[in-house]
């Protein structure tokens, strides 16, 4: 797998692949294009690296921007949200998660 090969745009929906899943890790590609989020309230920590595109989260009392290459650590149970993702490049997220 290549994890810059991008499926059929334009998404209407986040394309999230699971790459590696055992009882105390998950790491998933998710691909995102114009795409927002719910709020998110996890039992995990996940560890975020935005290999392409530009995106916001939303935390409960700050909102991060993120551009190509940057990374964020969101603990458990942190609660926040996806509120912005580029369509044009689309963001590929490459998310770590660990119990």
């Amino acid at each position: 797998m290549n994890i810059y090969d991008l499926p059929q745009l334009p998404l209407t929906e986040e394309l999230v692949t699971n790459l590696l899943k055992n009882k105390n890790v998950r790491v998933e590609r998710i691909i995102s294009a114009g795409q927002t989020t719910d709020w998110y309230d996890q039992d995990e920590t996940e560890f975020v690296i935005l290999l392409q595109g530009n995106a916001s989260l939303e935390f409960e009392n700050k909102e991060v921007s993120l551009k190509q290459g940057e990374t964020i650590l969101i603990n458990a149970h942190e609660k926040h949200r996806v509120s912005y993702t580029s369509s044009e490049p689309p963001c590929i997220w490459l998310c770590i998660f660990t119990k």
